[in-house]
């Protein structure tokens, strides 16, 4: 029987969001039905609000979310219902020619549910990140819950699905961040304060942290920073290098996505350096940078697609370093929030006044 629950709908372009009575499905093959208990609000949620991904309105939003499976469909076999998930956007298909070749944390053909939910008139859901958990119940391809340790709270665990996970995966797996490591991190936010977090706990002995709000900046230490740079006042390039004996950083973390920051993470890289960009850039924006120094600095330059992360292998890793005090997940929670308050909980993002406001239910 189709449940009615009260979710969180992006309806036009622009508008505000809206608190609706929507229809979700039972599970069918290979399907999952989850009771959401927390879901952060995303930066993401907020680009799909404004029709910054895609244009398939109305929208289902949320995607950071952790909860307990309600139902399975047939096929399922590694779920039952009672099992604390946090929802993953990745969930990798096996097959694909990612997949094939073991690099399932690229898998280019990622499993979502298939059946739509839909809007009481039957108009059928974008769900954001094929997940829309700012909502009373959900449904998700069984392959995107992830179950964790159930000890850990809702509305910190939920935050690995996303930010966390990203953030933290730039450093770890992307940077490939190791002991000794200099580090620095363009932008903290949720996602560059978990890229902190990660350098930290990946062993890097220097980790700088980099911002214009003095703020951010202070809270980035209790995160794992051991310096910060207020770059609204002060070349960064310069103060960096000046922080690693002239030379430059092993690894910059971009959270920002801006070209002038993707810019300054670039020159802040020691030679053979590694810049990672994980803030994700408007579409329009463009970088040119002189081949020359492309050529002549060497390193490498990535993308951190969510981190790079296996979310069956790392969502479990990230709620035990979480239950044994090494990852402050708790720190990342701003305020807690209802269903009905995701539209002020923007006006706070945009203003930077929260790392991340979740909603619980």
């Amino acid at each position: 029987m189709p449940h009615e629950v009260h979710a969180v709908v992006a309806a036009k372009r622009g508008a505000p969001v809206e608190l609706q009575t929507i229809v979700v499905p039972d599970p069918g093959p290979g399907e999952a039905l989850v009771a959401v208990q927390a879901c952060g609000v995303c930066h993401t949620d907020l680009h799909y609000r404004d029709g910054a991904i895609g244009e398939e309105f109305p929208f289902l939003l949320g995607h950071e979310a952790a909860g307990v499976v309600e139902s399975v469909g047939p096929g399922v076999t590694d779920l039952a219902p009672g099992d604390y998930v946090v929802l993953a956007w990745r969930a990798p298909c096996g097959s694909c020619r990612s997949c094939r070749r073991g690099r399932p944390w690229y898998c280019f053909d990622s499993r979502n549910a298939g059946q739509p939910m839909t809007l009481l008139d039957g108009t059928p859901l974008a769900p954001a990140l094929g997940i829309g958990a700012f909502a009373e119940k959900t449904l998700v391809a069984a392959g995107q819950a992830v179950k964790v340790d159930p000890s850990a709270r809702p509305e910190a665990a939920g935050l690995i699905g996303c930010g966390v996970m990203a953030g933290y995966g730039a450093a770890v797996h992307t940077g490939g961040v190791g002991s000794g490591d200099t580090v620095a991190v363009i932008g903290c936010g949720g996602v560059g304060n978990a890229a902190i977090a990660g350098a930290s706990i990946a062993g890097a002995r220097r980790v700088i942290a980099v911002d214009i709000d003095d703020r951010k900046l202070d809270g980035a230490t209790r995160f794992g920073a051991t310096h910060t740079v207020n770059s609204r006042g002060t070349d960064p390039i310069e103060a960096v290098r000046g922080l690693t004996g002239g030379h430059g950083a092993d690894v910059v973390i971009d959270a920002v996505g801006r070209p002038e920051t993707y810019r300054q993470a670039f020159y802040m890289r020691d030679l053979a350096g590694t810049l990672v960009q994980v803030g994700v850039p408007d579409p329009d924006m463009r970088i040119e940078l002189p081949l020359i120094d492309l050529f002549s600095r060497g390193g490498a330059l990535k993308s951190s697609w969510y981190g790079d992360c296996l979310p069956s292998r790392d969502f479990p890793v990230l709620i035990d370093r979480y239950l044994s005090g090494r990852l402050d997940l708790g720190g990342f929670v701003t305020e807690t929030i209802a269903l009905d308050e995701v539209e002020s909980a923007f006006d706070k993002m945009r203003d930077g006044r929260v790392l991340r406001s979740v909603v619980v239910l």
